[in-house]
């Protein structure tokens, strides 16, 4: 064979051997691209999101904590900050192993869902869908939705303060998380949920508009308070002892830090670093300074001075109304919320509440169930753009007032009959209200053997 042959022969077999191995080469070229298809989370909106979520955890520990503890008696100080902080821990462990199912899983129906409990099937490379094509980590989804059912079961407590034993805090947490909470978030955020779909009831109406939690954390949490207070019964003494705030030094440190983790509250709930968490992040600057100057000119009005408890007051409310309107108003929109909400808020706390006589402890219905009322309400007017906000004028003002309604109705009910049967099977297991003996001594020492303040 000559040289040239052999050269012809060599070539020839290496061709065929080029050939033979394509399927391998297709295979092994496929599977980079298909990793190259799968959605990737993109470390940016990541990062903002985990920081969001460590801010709604400052709004939890210490913020609320220091906010209510604050408005207590000196004798109920530390009970205060511990049911709080335990109620929080409660829904973040119950979260994971079956809450985060109920709300977001993958199958389900119009008012709960079902899968992923205990997070099965979640991994670091799972992610989870935002408002665009973007996606984020699915850990850390998990983490953000777990800090709202967390501070929403902490919520509920401003009402039942300084009488309510604390295993029956417990037993009430797990009840109504399950009940309450987990349907509510289902319906008015999850993919198939009652509201978040539009058409309920089989009217033409549009999907609910709530931002980052009108009717899911403040509707829901403050009935739930008016209905767990009312069962409850009025604290000794009630409206006959001066049972003012013991430092209201600390309730306005509490309340500089929910105003900084709500950012993380509205913000976040952009789920990414975009346009629309900067609207949401002016919104909660704008709506919220004009509330808690608002409270205080009703306070003037009404013959009494303008005073740190207002202000701290109308912080909150405005926070509160601003939460569905977040990134569903323009500035301006948000910052006439923010007033009204503010001065209907101050009615129901100095007129509404004595005129009904409920022992609102802390004022959860008064600011967070009728500040959410009316920001829920209000974000159907403020969201159109006519009026600044960033809708596209495909639904009038009417038709999307009137959906906000039927979701503040439905928030309203689910809230009220869910919290009843919390409430009484936490009465039926613990007997739900602590004795007269240690409520006159107070639940620091009664419940928990020790005192905020050792002179």
């Amino acid at each position: 064979m000559t040289f040239a042959k052999k050269i012809a022969a060599s070539a020839g077999a290496a061709g065929l051997a080029l050939f033979a191995a394509l399927p391998a080469w297709a295979q092994e070229a496929a599977a980079p691209a298909a990793e190259a298809a799968a959605p990737v989370a993109n470390p940016g909106n990541n990062a903002w999101m985990m920081t969001s979520s460590l801010l709604v955890l400052l709004m939890i520990l210490p913020g609320l904590a220091l906010f209510y503890g604050g408005l207590t008696r000196t004798k109920n100080m530390l009970s205060t900050m511990t049911q709080v902080g335990a109620a929080a821990c409660l829904a973040m462990l119950i979260w994971v192993m079956y809450g985060y199912g109920l709300a977001f899983g993958p199958e389900g129906n119009a008012f709960i869902s079902w899968g992923k409990f205990f997070l099965a099937g979640v991994t670091q490379d799972s992610t989870a869908a935002t408002f665009t094509d973007e996606v984020i980590s699915e850990y850390v989804f998990i983490c953000f939705q777990m800090t709202f059912a967390a501070i929403t079961l902490a919520l509920v407590l401003g009402s039942v303060v300084e009488r309510m034993k604390f295993s029956a805090v417990m037993i009430f947490g797990i009840v109504w998380l399950t009940i309450v909470y987990f349907p509510i978030a289902h319906m008015v955020w999850a993919g198939g949920g009652f509201l978040f779909e539009g058409g309920m009831f089989g009217t033409s109406l549009p999907a609910a508009l709530d931002f980052a939690g009108g009717t899911v954390v403040h509707i829901n949490a403050g009935v739930s308070a008016l209905v767990a207070a009312l069962i409850l019964g009025k604290r000794m003494g009630y409206q006959k002892e001066i049972m003012a705030p013991h430092s209201l030094t600390l309730t306005m440190v509490g309340t500089g830090m929910l105003w900084v983790g709500w950012f993380g509250f509205n913000a976040g709930s952009a789920l990414e670093a975009n346009g629309s968490a900067g609207l949401a992040m002016i919104n909660t600057f704008v709506a919220t300074a004009s509330a808690g100057l608002f409270w205080m000119l009703a306070e003037r009005l009404n013959g009494h001075k303008g005073s740190a408890l207002g202000f701290c007051s109308g912080i909150i409310a405005g926070l509160v109304a601003v939460t569905p309107a977040a990134g569903n108003s323009g500035p301006f929109g948000a910052i006439v919320l923010g007033a009204v909400a503010s001065v209907i808020c101050f009615y129901a706390v100095t007129v509404l509440k004595t005129r009904l006589g409920y022992d609102d402890a802390l004022d959860a219905f008064g600011i967070h169930g009728i500040g959410g009322m009316v920001g829920a309400i209000g974000t159907g007017i403020v969201y159109a753009p006519g009026l600044g906000g960033p809708g596209d004028g495909s639904v009038g003002i009417g038709a999307q007032v009137a959906t906000q309604i039927v979701a503040v109705l439905v928030a309203i009910v689910w809230a009220a009959v869910g919290t009843m049967i919390a409430t009484y099977i936490a009465k039926a297991v613990t007997g739900l209200r602590v004795s007269e003996e240690v409520e006159r001594e107070g639940l620091d020492l009664g419940e928990h053997g020790e005192r905020a303040y050792n002179y």
